[in-house]
């Protein structure tokens, strides 16, 4: 007897895709599954599902993602604290972390319903950006939290530490602060290291530094990390959470980051292998055509 009884579905708003979502509320509905769903999975299906807000889906057993990576990051920002799990159906392009595949997602969903799945959580983090002594406002990533110059082609120069450690004064475009899960995004292009998703540990990552000395560092996630941007009252950055939700930094402003406390819970196929994924998206070990 399956224990989701109540699963809810989250969809990027494409037509293209409406067949594949009809698909899955066909299949949930068959087996009497109650669904929540949420604005995009609505307006694909206005006749079938009426729009559900967060709360609604942070009571779910189960939340599946049919879309692509950005998706699901937003999702998981907003569900993580819940600890609801999400398994992620790749309507995107890269599909690192949506990782089931249209065609397989029946079968695939036969497997979850039955138990049979690979479960992993993931290291988020959890952020705050201070003035003058003051919290501004809270920030969660998934992949990364990101400090970069507001104005083109600028640098930027900024102070880190952990905890109470100073590392350095950076000079750069920017700073990279990234979780094993964000390690295969921007912090790789970056120059940053893949960092396995068991490995509790965060990578900074300096975005095009002045010194070629200036390299990616990897620290313990149980460690607090402040980021203090110097400068002038001209002196303004971007501070950017996966990409998606952004704010105004000011001179003498800092981001403090730490491990959020409550984990992002990942349902993978059974043969899902980490390794897999990367050699696919990678193209690791191909020769060249």
């Amino acid at each position: 007897m399956s224990h989701f009884n109540t699963i809810g579905i989250v969809a990027k708003r494409d037509a293209a895709i409406a067949d594949n979502v009809n698909a899955l509320v066909d299949f949930l509905e068959a087996r009497q599954i109650a669904i929540v769903a949420d604005a995009g999975c609505a307006g694909l299906l206005p006749d079938r599902v009426a729009a559900s807000d967060s709360a609604a889906l942070c009571a779910c057993d189960l939340v599946i993602v049919v879309g692509g990576d950005g998706t699901l990051l937003n999702t998981g920002r907003d569900l993580a604290p819940a600890g609801v799990p999400i398994l992620g159906v790749n309507q995107g392009r890269l599909g690192f972390m949506v990782d089931v595949a249209p065609e397989d997602m029946i079968n695939v969903l036969e497997e979850v319903l039955a138990g049979q799945y690979h479960e992993e959580q993931r290291l988020m983090l959890a952020a705050r950006i201070e003035r003058e002594g003051r919290i501004l406002k809270h920030l969660r990533a998934v992949n990364d939290l990101v400090i970069r110059n507001q104005a083109a082609i600028r640098m930027i120069e900024f102070e880190t530490s952990l905890d109470d450690v100073f590392i350095s004064l950076h000079r750069a475009d920017g700073i990279i602060v990234a979780t094993p899960t964000g390690s295969t995004a921007y912090a790789l292009s970056g120059g940053g290291p893949i960092i396995h998703p068991g490995v509790d540990a965060v990578a900074l990552v300096p975005i095009c530094p002045h010194a070629l000395s200036d390299r990616p560092v990897v620290v313990s996630a149980s460690h607090e990390i402040r980021i203090r941007l110097k400068g002038n009252a001209r002196s303004r950055a971007l501070c950017t959470a996966d990409g998606q939700e952004n704010d105004l930094l000011d001179a003498d402003d800092v981001l403090c980051v730490t491990r959020e406390a409550q984990p992002l819970r990942l349902f993978h196929p059974r043969s899902y292998n980490y390794f897999e994924v990367l050699r696919t998206k990678l193209h690791w070990g191909r020769n060249r055509v």
